[in-house]
């Protein structure tokens, strides 16, 4: 693997300024389809309130929507990259419309589901394209770019959460799904039209010796055999499973400790302990991925990885020590997320610049899969909990994995980089 050191140097006309509308675009394409996973909570007790089903049964639909946003998205990622990202991108819209609109008429569980599926689609189509065009459009700064992009998904519902409450409370969780559907939708169809790929010579880089960065352009096959390719899927996917096997039993965590409905006051403001939880977990959730995408870009993206898993461990460490404290358990929840969702621009970041930016959308895509491989890795979480009837080996496994991928970070795939850098320029790619 051939790698040079890399960063973008621009006069005040270059063609590149157009990429910060181009970033803005993405952003705003990721808020729009940021409730199909984020919002979904909200609807699941109306849901069972008139039909029924079962909390399980419907969750299920969930379970779908992840799995197709994410194992979908490098044929997507390849349609994106062969085709352009305003048709793709297009289709999407329709799908995130289509989706909701169904999810409206649904009278049976399997309409249900098959909406969970097509909005999975959609929104898999719009993050993997809107993150694969921050890596095209910022060689020099894909750690901040590709974190901005994603940090309108994480915390982009947050815009919608409330007068999506407020709707289905007036009007009926079937009028909130259509309206904002149609809605969430026609902002996807109408960011797809502005939507466009970098030329060649808005891409044209000079390299700062600081930035290692491929010179070669790594076609998806090319991609797959390179073993660096899959150190990234195994830490990828062992970061993520222990971040959702800590979070994603929040709640259940809470109550077992005693602490979910205790008032806690913090900077003045006064929540019980779990919804202030969430809140401030969403939050920095979203700030998180331009941090420490930003602080990449400028130390290097093993060491943040480094730093990053590792002061995600101490704190999952500190929160099943102190979670019986409510302000400890608010606090330290948060720092959890927060050294935890930098994940989504880290990976995307060190994709591009291991493979470069022509097939950035579909390398990155099928790296991207990984967090669909550690989806099923978190029942594992319920499995060991309800065996044991402690939370400890749950906890204990995620700091395990932490550590392991903060050390095969600064052991290993810094090694494997240095050594590529050092290694003599292969042949270029053919590309087919």
């Amino acid at each position: 693997m051939a790698l040079s050191s890399s960063s973008v140097s621009m006069s005040p006309a270059s063609p590149m300024r157009h990429r910060w509308l181009q970033l803005l675009v993405g952003i705003i394409a990721m808020v729009a389809v940021a409730n199909l996973q984020y919002g979904w909570t909200l609807f699941v007790n109306p849901i069972d309130d008139r039909f029924h089903w079962g909390k399980a049964a419907i969750q299920i639909s969930f379970t779908l929507f992840v799995l197709a946003e994410t194992w979908l998205v490098p044929f997507e990622a390849y349609l994106v990259d062969r085709f352009g990202p305003r048709l793709i991108v297009g289709i999407g819209g329709v799908l995130v419309a289509v989706a909701w609109v169904l999810n409206a008429q649904a009278n049976a569980l399997p309409v249900l589901w098959l909406g969970g599926v097509i909005g999975g689609i959609g929104a898999g189509i719009v993050y993997g394209t809107s993150i694969g065009n921050a890596l095209k459009w910022f060689p020099d700064h894909r750690g901040l770019a590709a974190g901005l992009t994603a940090a309108a998904f994480g915390a982009g519902s947050a815009l919608t959460v409330v007068p999506i409450a407020e709707m289905i409370e007036s009007q009926g969780y079937q009028a909130a799904f259509f309206w904002f559907g149609l809605g969430q939708g026609l902002l996807v169809l109408i960011m797809a039209l502005l939507m466009r790929t970098p030329t060649a010579q808005e891409t044209a880089a000079k390299v700062k010796p600081e930035r290692q960065q491929t010179t070669r352009e790594y076609t998806p096959l090319e991609t797959l055999r390179s073993p660096v390719f899959w150190l990234l899927y195994v830490m990828f996917t062992m970061v993520a499973t222990g971040g959702l096997m800590a979070t994603a039993q929040l709640g259940p965590i809470a109550r077992d400790y005693g602490v979910a409905d205790v008032p806690v006051t913090i900077l003045g403001l006064t929540l019980a302990a779990l919804p202030f939880a969430l809140s401030l977990d969403r939050v920095l959730n979203g700030f998180t991925r331009p941090f420490f995408g930003w602080v990449s870009d400028h130390i290097g993206r093993e060491n943040t990885m480094f730093i990053a898993f590792g002061l995600e461990g101490v704190a999952i460490l500190l929160l099943v020590s102190f979670a019986h404290v409510p302000a400890l358990f608010v606090v330290l929840s948060g720092l959890t997320f927060f050294a935890w969702g930098e994940i989504y621009s880290l990976f995307p970041a060190i994709s591009g610049d291991l493979f470069g930016s022509k097939y950035a959308t579909t390398n990155y895509g099928m790296l991207y899969t990984a967090k669909g491989t550690a989806s099923l890795l978190v029942p594992i979480g319920s499995l060991v909990q309800g065996a044991t009837g402690s939370w400890l080996p749950i906890f204990l496994l995620a700091v395990a994995f932490d550590w392991a991928g903060a050390l095969l970070a600064i052991l290993v795939l810094k090694r494997v980089r240095a050594r590529a850098l050092a290694a003599p320029a292969l042949a270029p790619s053919h590309v087919a």
